[in-house]
């Protein structure tokens, strides 16, 4: 019985840290524009990366 005197307010220490991580988490922005990273893979370039004329074919005997 006396180990509840001592796991009653550290459970209730532990609660109340994470509900204030929560709290800033939430009020700071943490949530904010989660789909835009994700999206972005999906849109593409407007140039493609490889700009130059040559095949593949005569780039591999370099």
């Amino acid at each position: 019985m006396e180990i509840l005197y001592l796991l009653l307010p550290i459970s209730m220490g532990f609660v109340l840290l994470i509900g204030g991580a929560l709290w800033w988490a939430i009020f700071s922005g943490q949530f904010e524009g989660t789909d835009k990273a994700a999206q972005s893979v999906l849109l593409d370039d407007d140039k493609p990366s490889n700009t130059s004329n040559e095949s593949p074919e005569q780039t591999e005997g370099r």
